[in-house]
């Protein structure tokens, strides 16, 4: 029997030290038709595990994205 294995890409880092950035540049990046071509590569999904950046209205010291 033949599994499809998953490919998990985790950024790790300070708070405002530009992971979300990071994160959005690879998944346009995979998301590309070059990166299809090359690798096989149908798009990315991004999942944020911070807490903080869930609640409404705290904007100032969670680092969210804009």
């Amino acid at each position: 029997m033949e599994h499809d294995i998953k490919k998990l890409i985790v950024i790790l880092g300070p708070t405002a030290s530009g992971k979300s950035d990071l994160a959005v540049e690879i998944a346009l990046r995979l998301g590309s038709g070059q990166a299809r071509k090359k690798y096989g590569i149908n798009g990315a999904e991004i999942i944020s595990a911070d807490s903080r950046q869930v609640f409404k209205g705290m904007d100032i010291g969670s680092g969210k994205i804009a």
